[in-house]
């Protein structure tokens, strides 16, 4: 049986108090950062392969299903905004269609021939790279999806929460971040949820970082679609040019991003 399927360390969890539930379910979850760490290597090979691919004008992918699915859809929806990207430079499939996001769609994790029809709908090419997400590693959306990339010469990955799973079998690049029980037996929302989460952090913000998406520590390719991040802008154009507010405001607005803004001043 895989380790996220594994009875929890804990029991009558019905007769805790709720600081026993908070303090436990807390003691957990300060574990899934050590099991990502231990992924580490296996990630490095998975964001350079990744990098290599997107300065070729690829793209990223994920698929999956359930809690996966939803985590890898989150990560592709936050790179625009964030970095400026197109928004389909970094794309979520997940199992059932946009409508599984909010409500479970019965077996769709189950069809393993699915998935590369969904990618299809976007054209994957060999340029591109798909990456499964699977806490169980045995989805079979998942694994159909990986297998049929594979044949076409598409550069695949996959982050599953159990090792030796069949996901990371087919997947030339996997990362294995292998969180244990969950606090409630197979609850896989929880420890291993976090840990897929924290790695796809670590995947696409690497990535962007080694794209050029980033000066410095800031985000000068973000996209202003708020108040906030307006004002963050501006304070990013007036601490690179030593200039007062208003200016930067202005300099912010004249040009629509703070990386457009600072090089506009670079060549005055």
């Amino acid at each position: 049986m895989s380790t996220t399927e594994t009875a929890s360390y804990y029991d009558h969890l019905e007769q805790m108090s709720v600081h026993e539930l908070l303090t436990n379910i807390n003691k957990e979850d300060k574990t899934v950062p050590l099991a990502v760490e231990k992924a580490i290597p296996q990630l490095e090979k998975l964001v350079e392969a990744t990098v290599a691919k997107m300065k070729e004008g690829g793209r990223l992918f994920y698929i999956g299903a359930g809690t996966s699915g939803r985590l890898g859809v989150v990560d592709a929806s936050e790179c625009p905004p964030t970095y400026g990207v197109p928004f389909d430079m970094v794309i979520g499939i997940m199992a059932g269609g946009d409508t599984a996001i909010r409500k479970a769609v019965e077996f769709a994790e189950d069809d393993d021939q699915q998935a590369i029809k969904d990618l299809d709908a976007y054209g994957v090419n060999e340029k591109d790279v798909v990456v499964g997400i699977a806490a169980s590693g045995r989805t079979p959306y998942v694994i159909g999806g990986l297998q049929a990339c594979n044949e076409r010469g598409i550069t695949t990955g996959c982050i599953v929460c159990n090792a030796n799973s069949k996901v990371a079998a087919v997947a030339k690049f996997p990362v294995e971040v292998v969180t244990g029980p969950e606090f409630v037996t197979g609850s896989t929302r929880m420890k291993a949820g976090t840990g897929q989460k924290l790695a796809l952090n670590m995947l696409t913000t690497s990535t962007m970082i080694r794209l050029g998406r980033v000066k410095g520590n800031k985000m000068v390719d973000m996209q202003l679609t708020n108040h906030k991040l307006v004002d963050r802008g501006t304070r990013m154009i007036m601490e690179e040019l030593n200039i007062s507010e208003a200016k930067a405001k202005e300099l912010l607005e004249l040009h629509g991003s703070v990386r457009a803004a600072i090089s506009a001043q670079g060549q005055h």
